[in-house]
């Protein structure tokens, strides 16, 4: 039987969740995939959340040896501006007959349920293929098909400064507390994957010092939210 493949595009984050779904999707006969799509914070020039610099996210993209499109997004933008320029780049991709949207998340079903509204309005179908997947499970299936990351950003409200620039591997996943996910899938920790079966060859980087950064809290709490960063510079 025959299968048609529907033109695709990916977001890519750089972490691991993504690695792993590019990984699949790559070898899921229902995607044409043209292009990773990256949301980028247009004043500092970082992988949004990530705070990986732009030049290692185009290094990453070329090993890979795919297309990558940015999304520029304000500093802190509001919901609004943030959903005029996805609009904009989903009504280019239109034009391009995509009409699928791969992401790599696995359980937030809110945000799932958001990306699937704002898509169907755009005429665009949401694909999930590590959807509900045990995180355990994923995380021991990254590890044993040779994909290497890095610890780029933590939640201080999960982890501390320690965790900040560890290489993501068993230790690193035997000393998580019980509260943390082994995926980082609730925002405890953020990656960056130089290296596996997507690769033609490890992204070169070296380790820059560690960064604490708080932002002001968007929740009732009316905590303000620290970040611990291990900033990564081009080798």
């Amino acid at each position: 039987m025959v299968h048609l493949k529907h033109k695709s595009l990916f977001n890519w984050s750089g972490g691991k969740d993504s690695s792993l779904c590019l990984y699949h999707s790559l070898r899921d006969e229902r995607f044409d995939i043209q292009y990773l799509l990256t949301t980028i914070n247009g004043k500092n020039k970082r992988i949004s959340m990530h705070g990986v610099s732009e030049d290692l996210l185009d290094d990453q993209a070329k090993s890979i040896g795919m297309p990558l499109r940015k999304l520029h997004l304000p500093e802190t933008p509001t919901m609004s501006e943030y959903e005029v320029i996805v609009s904009k780049e989903l009504e280019e991709a239109k034009s391009q007959d995509i009409t699928i949207s791969i992401f790599g998340d696995i359980f937030l079903e809110d945000l799932r349920a958001y990306r699937e509204k704002q898509l169907e309005k755009k005429g665009f179908t949401a694909m999930f293929p590590l959807w509900k997947r045990n995180t355990v499970d994923i995380a021991q299936e990254f590890i044993e098909l040779g994909f290497k990351a890095i610890i780029v950003s933590v939640d201080g409200r999960y982890l501390d400064q320690s965790f900040a620039g560890r290489y993501y591997d068993q230790s690193f996943i035997d000393d998580l507390p019980d509260n943390v996910d082994p995926c980082g899938e609730n925002g405890e920790f953020h990656s960056f994957v130089f290296d596996g079966p997507i690769f033609e060859y490890p992204v070169q980087f070296k380790q820059g010092e560690i960064i604490y950064k708080e932002y002001k809290a968007d929740d009732k709490s009316g905590k303000d939210v620290g970040f611990w960063y291990c900033d990564l510079l081009k080798n």
